[in-house]
């Protein structure tokens, strides 16, 4: 069986006790009975148990003529374990404690890093506790409970009020509204009716409803959350890089260091053999570089958990990173800043209803969200439309078709080069357009006979996350595939630094690299003409509620559909790295101070470290990393105070 850390330095610390009373009552010139068998007996369980594994590590590095955290360890128990055998052999005093206590300390460090793993991934595995065990099916004609791991996509299942949604599907039959605080952080249920999506695990408040499973097993939102995070938390920041390199060229200097302090103790200032030593095994044991290691995935640990609470979910900490050198964010505009649903604000001509139907009938079997609009509106004015036939698109302008034997077009103002229209609709279409309108042209026989403007409006917190980033000192442009004058209407509502119109799809990975020349870009959208700038961008955040492809493509995904997670991304991020760099000097500072002090320097005014002291220090030195870290818990996040309480990953 192999014990946790943890248990190992329970049992570890337990085996230690008797020296430690050893050392309690050594002022007092009192020993233990048979003091020296014991610890040798306990000393050796401990290195069997505990530091064994340490010897390994060590031993296995250097075999590939390497040097790692465990070599200083390994080296300096060993040390001490081994002269001790020689002393107690040759009637010398002994100094098992030092390897035992060192051991023990050194275990206090791993332990705690390995709860803190274990907590993170507790916080998330009772996410996926939350999941129902059974679902009700409809199998040979009738609903019947079987355990959800036999549930299959296209099935039909029922969920009564009060129960749980058992995997992702899509509803075909009831209504109801369904609390999705868990994984959206909106604290208001949501209404559902046939045709609406919803998502495993979340509750179904108050009518009974039938869904096709779409997505099951780990392929469910929820399990794909809990994925992202887990890999996030696993993940390294290329800081960790430069701690690895450090820690290769530090080990072998602490050895020097030891050997150096031994020779001058010895050698130059006449010291016992076995002093010497013991300065040296002090220098080694408190050059453990433990904080140093831990500096970077424990606040990286934390930082991603915190994050996943907030509905940010940071993919690698190569992201986090790269997010604190951020100086432009450049938005998508449909979906992104505005809410990605546009409806028909405006109909103009001498015969509106002919103009609806018109249009109506060219839009019909297209899913572009102009085109829903117009015949939402037509559809619910309950205006008949005829059939169009001979369909034909007109690159970059529109769509023609014959409608009752006669030629029609529904497009873009592309089309005032090739179709007549009068000063009046004319004026009216720039005046639409000057009011963030998007105008579509109809046209008959060759004639423009009306418009119809459609408007997708800014998302409620738009203007706010806006304002934040540009108080953070971060450069906000827009890029839109939307003419110039909706774009700028657009642009100045949410108050956005450059609004870039008129981009085609193909063209957003350019404009991205061009920014890239003046410094790092974060790139937010939502589409499938979104992916290629979130892959190119250096931080590519996709919402949420966008396309596969695009939350595929970018690095930090926003599950709730609001801006404002763009500055909770940027903060939270910038605070984690923060936090590593402060884990890191606190960590090269500790063995700046400790070393000189263990090699016996400050030995002149009465203060000097025993080994086990050193052992101590170090343990501490860990201690106050991981507790750094999980600080990044209490730290204030923009915005935060306006998710729900309820948040969507749960401790």
């Amino acid at each position: 069986m192999t014990l946790s850390n943890m248990k190992k330095f329970w049992l570890s610390l337990i085996l230690a006790s008797p020296m430690l009373l050893q050392m309690v009552l050594m002022p007092f010139h009192w020993q233990l009975p048979a003091y020296n068998w014991i610890a040798l007996i306990t000393t050796t369980l401990i290195m069997l148990i505990s530091a064994l594994p340490y010897w390994k590590s060590a031993w296995a590095a250097f075999k590939h003529h390497n040097a790692n955290m465990n070599t200083l360890v390994a080296v300096g128990t060993s040390v001490a374990y081994f002269y001790s055998l020689f002393a107690m052999a040759t009637g010398r005093e002994v100094y098992f404690e030092s390897a035992a206590l060192v051991t023990v300390f050194v275990l206090l460090g791993d332990a705690l890093e390995e709860r803190m793993h274990h907590r993170a991934s507790n916080a998330l595995g009772k996410l996926l506790n939350l999941q129902v065990k059974e679902a009700e099916v409809l199998r040979q004609g009738q609903y019947r409970k079987i355990p959800l791991e036999e549930v299959q996509v296209n099935d039909l299942i029922r969920v009564r009020p009060g129960e749980k949604v058992p995997v992702d599907g899509v509803v075909t039959s009831g209504t109801t509204s369904v609390n999705e605080s868990m994984i959206t952080g909106e604290s208001m249920p949501v209404g559902k009716k046939t045709g609406d999506q919803v998502i495993g695990s979340t509750i179904n408040t108050d009518g009974t409803i039938t869904f096709r499973a779409t997505k099951i097993g780990k392929d469910t939102a929820l399990a794909q959350i809990v994925d992202l995070v887990k890999k996030a938390q696993t993940s390294h920041a290329p800081i960790q890089n430069l701690t690895d390199k450090i820690s290769r060229i530090f080990v072998p200097a602490v050895l020097i260091a030891a050997i150096l302090t031994f020779v001058i103790w010895n050698v130059f200032l006449g010291a016992s053999a076995v002093s010497a030593m013991l300065f040296a095994v002090s220098v080694i044991v408190i050059a453990c570089p433990c904080a140093l290691g831990l500096a970077t995935p424990t606040a990286l640990m934390v930082g991603t958990g915190r994050s996943a609470k907030m509905g940010v979910l940071i993919k690698n900490g190569q992201a986090l990173e790269e997010v604190n050198h951020v100086k432009t964010v450049i938005f998508d505009k449909t979906g992104t800043i505005t809410a990605g649903k546009p409806v028909v604000t405006d109909v103009v001509g001498t015969n509106q209803t002919q103009v609806l139907a018109i249009a109506a009938s060219l839009e019909e079997s297209s899913e572009h969200p102009l085109a829903t609009a117009i015949v939402s509106k037509v559809k619910a004015g309950k205006i008949a439309y005829p059939k169009a036939e001979n369909f034909r698109n007109i690159e970059g302008k529109g769509v023609t078709a014959l409608v009752n034997d006669q030629p029609a077009i529904v497009g873009s103002d592309r089309l005032l080069a090739d179709y007549q229209i009068s000063d009046k609709l004319k004026k009216k279409m720039t005046t639409l357009q000057e009011a963030a309108k998007t105008v579509v042209l109809v046209g008959l026989a060759g004639q423009i006979i009306g418009l119809i403007a459609i408007q997708d409006t800014p998302k409620p917190m738009a203007a706010q996350a806006i304002a934040d980033l540009k108080a953070r000192g971060l450069t906000t442009v827009m890029l839109t595939g939307d003419n110039q004058r909706v774009a700028q209407a657009i642009g100045q509502q949410v108050g956005i630094d450059q609004v870039i119109a008129g981009v085609l799809p193909n063209e957003k990975a350019d404009h991205v690299k061009a920014f890239q020349q003046t410094g790092k870009v974060a790139f937010v959208g939502d589409g499938v003409n979104d992916a290629p700038a979130l892959t190119v961008a250096d931080v590519g955040i996709a919402m949420g509620s966008g396309t596969d492809i695009a939350i595929e493509s970018g690095e930090i995904v926003l599950i709730q559909n609001d801006l404002l997670g763009v500055v909770r991304a940027l903060d939270i991020a910038k605070k984690t790295f923060n936090r590593i760099k402060l884990n890191l000097f606190w960590a090269f500072i500790y063995n700046l101070i400790g070393i000189p002090i263990s090699a016996g320097i400050l030995v002149g005014i009465g203060l000097q470290l025993s080994p086990e002291l050193a052992g101590l220090a170090m343990a501490f030195s860990s201690v106050s990393v991981v507790t750094s870290s999980l600080l990044l818990n209490k730290t204030k996040i923009a915005g935060e105070h306006q998710l729900s309480k309820q948040s969507v990953i749960t401790n």
